[in-house]
């Protein structure tokens, strides 16, 4: 966060930075904030957003940032402390490993910083006892350090200092926990996890879960980072007009892709299967312009032949729009519909886009392709992103575009196709939740939602007022004899089957 004068006045992190703000910025919340809270806020003048790959890259750069700007609303890592390293130096008869917090040019090997000091340790710990590693302070150790350490006796350790090893095996076991560190062996996190099954086998749950927190802080210490030192270059910050500027370069599109449509299909079950189209425009949501569909004439799950029908429920509606507002223009034009609709002043809400984005691969984008064609939108630029290697599919190649991770234009991508897909899994679990509080009554004629609580307060289910008498049903207040005979009619049959077992709420 930055004040009128460009000055870094705090540095922070989040997952979901819209949660983050909305700490800070919601009326609601900034009002309840403290005295320190509500300076921020009054200084706050503008934003610069950097994107990392993890928590601990977050935690680094981080910790590099305020170290550098010391901004005045920062309290952690204002000291002068770095994070911590390990350092061998293997130039030593009996390497062995330690921790620092300054690297030094003193020809020894250096790993991290790493972000997670908890886990580094216990790491370093699990790799001494597994290699049999030194921990004592002397460059080469003698017999009379063996006198004062137990290492050996508790197994922790080989003991060079006694000849109970050679120097070149000794090293040979240094080399095996470095290779740990670089990220080229899994031996050490495989073998715990052995031994945590084994102990839950044996209902020896303490033991697993100690061993789990082992395995935690293994593969927490050993995942790849970047570093994020004094003099390097920051990752790159998000500017939606130079990602756009960057796709439409990678696309090889006329112009920047200003106005951005996406579509995502979601079917978690056969009971509704929906789509979602979220629009950016100038490289951010245009949240007003975002639409959820059911998919209609579709029978389970087919994801190619929602695609097309969302594209053309879409398409066909715009199309119908422009023609309503400009009939003159149609009449008359030899064009095919794309373009003489672009040449329209349609308002920026009821404008063809200038790129379509379907989420998946070859499949979903030929059943877009199709519907667009059959509109009369032939030159209508559209791709697919597949979402396991972020591979770019055009309609006449069959060979995919694949774009730097680091690209702004590739991100753009990745962030209108994360946002549909969010939108898309939100509108699915709304409709689950309100099938939740549906009853098969909902579909009688006649039963309203007053009808409805009386019978389920009376009957307790739907399944016990299919095994009813007519007359009881009709002894419910507000049924009467024909609304109960219709009720019984609509229970019966196969529906009576489907409903067989089930327990419906009001």
């Amino acid at each position: 966060m930055r004040d009128r004068l460009s000055r870094v006045i705090y540095v922070g992190k989040a997952r979901d930075l819209r949660k983050r703000l909305a700490n800070y910025f919601t009326p609601a919340r900034s009002r309840m904030a403290d005295l320190k809270t509500r300076a921020l806020l009054d200084s706050v003048w503008d934003f610069t957003l950097h994107v990392v790959r993890s928590d601990a890259e977050a935690v680094l750069l981080e910790g590099r940032l305020i170290k550098e700007y010391r901004p005045k609303y920062n309290i952690s890592f204002r000291d002068d402390k770095n994070f911590l390293q390990i350092k061998v130096n293997l130039d030593d008869p009996f390497p062995k490993f330690s921790l620092v917090r300054l690297k030094k040019n003193d020809g020894a090997r250096y790993y991290g910083p790493y972000a997670h000091s908890g886990a580094l340790r216990a790491t370093l710990e699990i790799l001494k006892r597994k290699y049999g590693l030194r921990s004592c302070r002397p460059r080469v150790p003698t017999e009379k350090d063996y006198r004062h350490c137990h290492d050996d006796i508790i197994k922790n350790c080989s003991a060079p200092c006694v000849g109970k090893i050679s120097e070149a095996d000794y090293r040979a076991r240094v080399l095996e926990a470095c290779k740990f560190l670089e990220g080229r062996s899994k031996d050490v996190p495989e073998e715990l996890e052995q031994e945590m099954q084994a102990a839950a086998a044996r209902h020896d749950f303490e033991k697993a879960a100690a061993l789990r927190d082992l395995v935690t802080a293994l593969r927490r210490t050993a995942a790849k980072s970047r570093r994020f030192l004094r003099g390097d270059a920051l990752p790159r910050a998000v500017d939606p007009l130079a990602d756009l500027n960057e796709l439409g370069e990678a696309l090889g599109l006329p112009r920047p892709p200003v106005l951005m449509e996406c579509f995502d299909i979601s079917n978690i079950t056969n009971t509704h299967v929906v789509a979602s189209m979220v629009r950016f425009k100038d490289g951010v949501p245009d949240r007003s312009s975002y639409r959820r569909y059911r998919i209609k004439s579709v029978e389970g799950q087919d994801d190619f032949a929602s695609m097309a029908e969302v594209v053309r429920r879409r398409y066909a509606r715009l199309l119908a729009v422009a023609r309503e507002a400009h009939p003159e223009a149609a009449e008359f034009s030899q064009e095919e519909a794309g373009e003489a609709v672009a040449r329209l002043p349609m308002p920026a809400a009821d404008r063809i886009p200038d790129l379509v984005v379907v989420d998946g691969g070859r499949g979903q984008l030929s059943s877009a392709v199709g519907e667009l064609r059959r509109l009369g939108l032939r030159g209508q630029p559209v791709i697919g992103l597949a979402k396991e290697r972020e591979e770019i599919y055009f309609p006449n190649d069959s060979q995919p575009l694949r774009l730097s991770h680091e690209s702004g234009g590739l991100k753009l991508l990745q962030r209108i196709r994360d946002e549909a897909h969010r939108v898309a899994n939100g509108y699915h679990q709304l409709l689950m939740k309100r099938r939740v509080s549906e009853s098969r009554l909902d579909d009688v004629e006649g039963v309203n939602k007053s009808r409805k609580q009386a019978l389920l307060r009376a009957f307790g289910s739907v399944e016990r007022l299919r095994r009813v008498a007519v007359e009881d049903i009709a002894a419910v207040p507000g049924i009467g004899p024909k609304l109960a005979l219709q009720i019984r009619d609509s229970l019966g049959g196969e529906a009576a089957k489907r409903l067989r077992g089930s327990r419906l709420s009001p």
